[in-house]
């Protein structure tokens, strides 16, 4: 594993360029639908748009931005802010970690041992997770992925709502890697499974 100390998103380009043909965390949970059984159609695109980046060297144009992504994106750093501030610490640069084949980004380091993902929610996604006390499982495959990459002890997952009073607005769930290790031999299964899969669209690719 490589760590890559590049913004995320800049404008120079660096980081994209190291997302581009490799399979990324942000997409784990495409990989771990269906675990035991064949590979569902998102994941056989995304196998496809990884394949397509190989052969072109370029990013595909699978990629899509849409408001709540954006809202995501500009609200980020409010929220890093106030993880700080509760938990008084520095959070830096979450950079690219560049595990070969494949590799993640986390939203931060904290320390030598941890990492956070910042997650912009609207009310009733906070409002769900407030009550469930836990992750938003629709990112359980991400944060496992971040600690099977990142090597690290903990992931902190932040959920952050604007619209919410601001005694309320953060809440913070921590995922230790020693009560998930489980889940990261799955994921490393299910992943050099798709590997396969993509050596398949290279194939015919190439025909």
């Amino acid at each position: 594993m490589i760590f890559h100390d590049v913004n995320q998103n800049g404008d120079d380009g660096e980081w994209m360029s190291l997302r581009t043909g490799r399979v990324t965390m942000s997409n784990a949970g495409k990989l771990m639908a269906n675990f035991g059984k064949a590979f569902g159609d998102p994941a056989k695109d995304y196998a496809l748009q990884i394949a397509l980046e190989i052969a072109t060297g370029r990013k595909s144009e699978f990629g899509f931005s849409n408001e709540h992504m954006q809202r995501g994106h500009d609200q980020e750093p409010i929220a890093r802010m106030m993880y700080e501030n509760e938990n008084f610490v520095s959070v830096t640069n979450g950079g690219f970690f560049d595990c070969g084949d494949y590799g993640t980004s986390p939203d931060g380091l904290v320390g030598d041992n941890g990492i956070i993902e910042i997650k912009s929610v609207i009310p009733k996604t906070h409002r769900a997770t407030i009550k469930r006390a836990a992750i938003d499982p629709a990112y359980k495959w991400q944060v496992i992925g971040h600690l099977d990459c990142t090597g690290r002890d903990w992931c902190d997952f932040v959920s952050y709502c604007s619209d919410y009073p601001e005694s309320k607005q953060l809440v913070t769930y921590r995922v230790n890697r020693c009560d998930v290790e489980n889940e990261i031999e799955q994921l490393r299964e299910r992943r050099n499974q798709f590997m396969l899969i993509i050596a398949e669209e290279l194939k015919e690719l190439n025909r």
